[in-house]
């Protein structure tokens, strides 16, 4: 299954149901001028096959995740400003936060996580894509 991945391409793993998640892929299809990602959402049949293949326990994450399949993959802030250096106009800018240490930046994170529900609130299924963007989900 992990075979069957788009070459060239870096995987964004999200939370589905999460508003701000749901936001945030919206906002990184809007800046991926270069065509560089494509989303997963954690729950799905091939979230959880990457999450196995990579050793990640899925209880003890609720994080977005890069995966540049067969190089690397990047955690919390580190996937942030990872995702953020492929990205046109004013997300390209939080790459800034690189200057910070990472358990600095993943406290941050982390604190967010936690409250991302309460403050943005979620919804009962995953994201639905539109006919535009559909090509960039893989289910």
């Amino acid at each position: 299954m992990i075979g069957d991945l788009p070459e060239n391409k870096k995987i964004v793993l999200f939370d589905g149901v999460c508003n701000l998640c749901n936001q945030t892929v919206n906002c990184i299809i809007a800046h991926d001028k270069k065509d560089i990602f494509r989303f997963v959402a954690l729950d799905s049949v091939m979230g959880k096959a990457i999450l196995n293949h990579l050793r990640i326990d899925v209880a003890n994450t609720d994080s977005v995740i890069l995966y540049n399949p067969g190089k690397a993959y990047y955690l919390k802030s580190d996937s942030v400003i990872e995702i953020a250096r492929n990205l046109s106009g004013l997300p390209a800018m939080l790459t800034v936060f690189q200057i910070f240490p990472r358990r600095l930046r993943d406290e941050l994170y982390d604190f967010i996580s936690r409250n991302r529900y309460r403050w943005f609130g979620k919804k009962n299924d995953c994201l639905l894509p539109s006919e535009n963007t559909l090509r960039k989900f893989i289910k």
